[in-house]
């Protein structure tokens, strides 16, 4: 028999086998509800998402305003830093999954990215709604904690230091987000957007919408981080598949400096490759 303790623990998923196979699931449990024969079908994505991460399913306001965001995050912009690398990897040829892997490793960043969004989370648990506690930390230099991996912010999290001023798809995030939740930090930095942008210099970002948004819903910065990466993903995926269909000669960022080889040279290349190898 064996130990308990060699065992999975988890709240989240439970599996009943099939009578004749050991291996395949009969029914399936996503924190006690039967996915396959309860949810499916009755639920939608984002009720199911918040449902693994939260142990619970959203109220209809919460379901709403996830909706929101998700839609809000699905496609970041191809001036992207995370849209960018996975369009680079799509032109350059690379496999489907690394440009996946090329927007999740750029897009966990300091700059826009999910790590920027637990900074903004960390800040929310110490600032909270006190406008003089922002306006105080705003001017005693924003310093984060350093780490042996991420370096120190060099900027307030979730504001933009390239910003002029806040741009219209930011505001019209916020302002839906804060109507799905009035009592929330949402609500509270639409209204104080003017004030903070004034004291750092700066404009508010969607990565700070889009944390602040979380945080709203009940996600812990963990959770928030995986869900903001995890979110941005569809547009990354979306661009780096259309890149790879156009090719990087009608790629603009690298493709007026590489030199394809003449076919007598490349023979030539592959031949002494194959000599090289024994083949």
């Amino acid at each position: 028999m064996r130990n308990p303790a060699d065992l999975i623990h988890t709240r989240i998923w439970l599996e009943e086998p099939e009578a004749d196979n050991p291996f395949a699931a009969a029914r399936c449990y996503c924190s006690g509800y039967d996915v396959f024969g309860e949810l499916l079908g009755n639920v939608s994505w984002v009720q199911y998402l918040y449902l693994m991460f939260r142990l619970e399913l959203p109220s209809t306001a919460q379901a709403r305003m996830l909706e929101a965001l998700a839609v809000a995050a699905a496609h970041p912009g191809i001036r992207d830093h995370s849209v960018r690398a996975a369009m680079d990897a799509g032109v350059g040829g690379s496999t489907r999954a690394s440009a996946l892997m090329a927007a999740l490793a750029v897009g966990a960043g300091n700059l826009g990215g999910a790590h920027e969004a637990v900074a903004m989370i960390r800040l929310w648990s110490r600032l909270g709604t006190d406008l003089e506690g922002w306006r105080a930390h705003i001017a005693g230099g924003h310093e984060g904690e350093r780490s042996d991996v991420w370096f120190e912010l060099e900027h307030l999290p979730g504001f933009d230091p390239n910003g002029v001023s806040c741009p219209l798809p930011v505001r019209q995030t916020l302002a839906l987000l804060a109507d799905h939740c009035p009592a929330g930090r949402v609500a509270w930095l639409r209204d104080q957007r003017d004030a903070l942008e004034q004291a750092v210099g700066y404009p508010l970002a969607m990565s700070g919408v889009i944390a602040t948004a979380l945080l709203d819903l009940g996600f812990d910065e963990a959770q928030a981080e995986m869900l903001f990466l995890l979110l941005r993903l569809p547009g990354a995926a979306a661009q780096a598949i259309e890149q790879e269909g156009h090719g990087w000669r009608h790629y603009p960022f690298f493709g007026g400096d590489l030199k394809p080889m003449a076919d007598d040279v490349y023979r030539a290349l592959m031949a002494s490759l194959e000599k090289r190898d024994g083949r």
